[in-house]
This record gives structure tokens, sequence and C-alpha cells, in this order.
């Protein structure tokens, strides 16, 4: 038996990452904290603490702003999720690898304090974004409640990383966005889909102005949108989401009939997929997802 989750996805403009005082993004996380104490999970947009001003140089500020994980910046975000005791992601940031390349990463830090996942965006939108791509699937699992997958903005297009979450067991997929283009309003739709195609919770989180359109939503693993905000300025979407709903849909069927996870039998030959070079082989396919 799971207890439900309850989360705070804040739409809202990035900061700069250079004028900003370091401790204000803490004190707005007090803020919204305050205002919804009942919250567990709160996250924030894509890059929302490395943001740039109109007329600057994306590149130069992606070379200033780049920390090692456990930098600084780091430091102080861990210890803001343990003196609130919450879980929090906030949004992604540009992270200085070992490798010496840059990444767009969104981090994870428990109610504890530790950083317990990182994942490295793997389709930066080119050529507009020069950051290195990932190579990992990230979930981490939230105690007494499910499992969690990470996505940055652009991944929810490819249909391959969704399925290979809720593969691994993801009950919800959080994707932090930074989008204020017009296909702000295909993400929406991609939202749903990929919760009807993997029977898994989407929170969809973009940026509000300048940075992003906003139209922050949750979708359930019917592809019923729970709650969904609007494009203003700010606004914190609230939701209490009891993941154990994931596995019950795949159990059960969408609307009671439809289980996608079970149409390779055990007799059924392996699936080749000339596009990967690779195959589905139904005993993995089977054994992988959580019923």
């Amino acid at each position: 038996m799971t207890i439900p989750l309850p989360i705070g996805l804040v739409q809202t403009a990035a900061r700069h990452h250079a004028a900003d005082d370091p401790d204000a993004f803490a004190e707005d996380v007090r803020r919204v904290t305050e205002a919804h104490p009942g919250v567990r999970l709160l996250a924030y947009p894509e890059l929302h603490l490395c943001g740039h001003k109109p007329g600057e140089d994306p590149e130069t500020v992606m070379t200033e702003a780049a920390q090692p994980l456990d930098g600084p910046r780091g430091t102080r975000l861990a210890a803001l999720a343990r003196e609130l005791g919450i879980w929090l992601v906030p949004g992604s940031v540009y992270e200085q690898g070992a490798d010496g390349r840059v990444y767009n990463t969104a981090p994870v830090y428990s109610p504890a304090g530790e950083r317990v996942a990182e994942y490295r965006k793997i389709f930066p939108w080119r050529p507009y974004e020069t950051t290195a791509s990932g190579s990992g699937f990230v979930v981490f699992d939230m105690e007494d409640h499910g499992r969690v997958g990470l996505t940055i903005c652009y991944d929810a297009w490819f249909p391959e990383i969704t399925r290979h979450l809720a593969w691994q067991g993801a009950d919800l997929v959080l994707n932090l966005v930074r989008t204020p283009t017009v296909d702000r309003a295909q993400e929406v739709v991609l939202a749903q889909a990929n919760a009807i195609v993997n029977q898994v919770f989407m929170a969809s989180l973009n940026a509000a102005a300048p940075d992003g359109v906003g139209r922050s939503l949750v979708v359930d693993p019917e592809g019923h949108t729970r709650a969904e905000a609007g494009p203003g300025p700010e606004e914190v979407l609230t939701d209490v989401l009891d993941l154990a709903e994931a596995r019950r849909v795949r159990a059960r069927g969408t609307a009671g009939l439809t289980r996608v996870w079970d149409p390779f039998a055990d007799d059924q030959p392996p699936l080749e997929l000339p596009l990967y070079a690779g195959r589905i082989d139904p005993e993995r396919w089977r054994r992988g997802a959580r019923p």
C-alpha cells in the first residue's frame, strides 16, 4: 500500500544566474512551502537557476553558471531540502562534468539532504542547445510513495525515453520544461500521449514568461488531465497523486480494457527493431514493467 504524494509544480520565470542573491531561491522555496505546507515533492522548470537575460550570449552564461553537482550550489540545495524536509527538484542546472563537458542536468534532493538522483538531458534541442548529451535513463524511489522518472524538455518528443522509464518501473515521469515557443500546444498533447501509451503519470512543468509560455499540466495513467496551469507569469500547480494507480492501470487496463504491457506472450518470437539494430524480447519486456 502506498501513501498519496502531494506535489507542487512551480511554474515561474528563470532566475538570472549572476544577478540573483544566492539565497533568493531558498527564500522562494520557503515561501512556496509555507503557502502549500502539505507538498512533499516540489519541482521547478528547466534551467531555473541558470537563466540568461535578453541579449546575453547563452554560451557565456552556460560556461559561467556550470558547476560540479557537488559544488557550492549543490551543497546549498541539499541543505535547503533537509531544512524543509521535502523532496526538491530545483529544475535542471548547468553541470560541469568531470569529463570537462557541460551538461543540462536535473538533480533530486531528499528530505534527508542527500542528492539521490541526477539526470542529464539526452536530447538537447539541436542546433540551439550545445550542452553535451546524457546517456542514461534515471528513476528514483520515494519511500512509501512510488518510483519517479526524470526527463528534460525536448526528451518528451522521443517516445523511447518515457517508455524506458516506464519499463524501469516509473509510476510518475517528471518532465522539466523551458518552452517559450508555439509548439507548447504539441507538448501538451505529448504529455497526454506519453501517459496513455505507457500507463504512467506525466507531470510536464514549463517555465513562465518570459522564459516559457506556461501551460504546465499533470496527466493520469489513462490520459486524463488532472490539473493544468494557465499561461500566466507564475502559478503553483498542486495535486495529490496515488502512484499505485499507475500499477493498477497496467494490471487492469486503461478503461479496464487495454493492457499495453501484456501483448508479448511467452511463446512469441522476439520482434526485430531495425532502427535500433536490436529487438523486443518478450521475456525481457515482461520482466521490466512492474505490475
